[in-house]
């Protein structure tokens, strides 16, 4: 039987930049890369198109299962749903918060299950998420999870806004945050926590490049034969 590619999962809550890094690891072994988040953000956006009810499970489930989705190829690329561009509306704050309501529907999380694991190919493969550590790739070689306190990932994404002239309140911004990591360390299925066997990152007091480099150190002893 032929062996599975190797997966290294990237999990923790928004803010923590394990976006950044999963695109950073995936590009310096030239695996592929999987940001299972932009695909609830993605359903979240097609329901707005579609005017569906973010409380109508059956809806929601069903255009996930048709939906075309395809990302491109280079690092912050595009996202096309359905043959149309939806990477500003994917990133905006409002989308992170309606994709954290449906991610909590089991009904929708089994659906995308699978097309989440097809992503696994040759050469091997950097996971972003919430759970891939935990229920998508429990069987991964590497389980990396991020975290950060609240207060600093509400200034990261305050800064991000800023920088691209989006107004944003800090206070609110602190709120949403508190609320969706509330949310996603208790919904029934699935919730935000790291694996039994993962490598806790606290990347509160430390900048993108420390945290790539301590990444990088644990992808060199889990693979040594793989030149990083």
């Amino acid at each position: 039987m032929t062996p599975l590619p190797p997966v290294i999962t990237i999990d923790g809550p928004s803010g923590t930049g394990k976006g950044t890094i999963t695109a950073l690891v995936a590009e310096r072994l030239q695996w592929h890369l999987l940001d299972s988040g932009a695909l609830y953000r993605i359903v979240a956006v097609g329901c707005e198109k579609k005017s569906i009810s973010l409380s109508n499970i059956n809806e929601i489930c069903e255009f996930a299962k048709v939906m075309s989705v395809a990302f491109g190829s280079e690092f912050a690329g595009s996202i096309v749903l359905n043959g149309q561009e939806i990477s500003h509306q994917v990133r905006l704050e409002e989308t992170a918060e309606k994709a954290s309501r449906v991610a909590a529907i089991p009904a929708l999380r089994e659906v995308l299950l699978q097309r989440q694991r097809d992503f696994r190919e040759a050469p091997g493969l950097v996971a972003d998420g919430r759970d891939m550590g935990t229920v998508v790739f429990p069987d991964a070689g590497l389980k990396i999870y991020l975290t950060a306190s609240a207060e600093e990932r509400a200034q990261r994404r305050y800064k991000q806004l800023i920088n691209k002239g989006v107004g944003v309140n800090l206070r609110a911004l602190l709120q949403d945050i508190a609320s969706r990591d509330e949310r996603d360390a208790n919904r029934a299925v699935s919730p935000l926590r790291p694996a039994q066997d993962a490598v806790v990152i606290d990347t509160t007091s430390l900048n993108i490049e420390q945290v790539l480099a301590t990444v990088l150190d644990h992808v060199r002893t889990r693979y040594p034969e793989i030149a990083v």
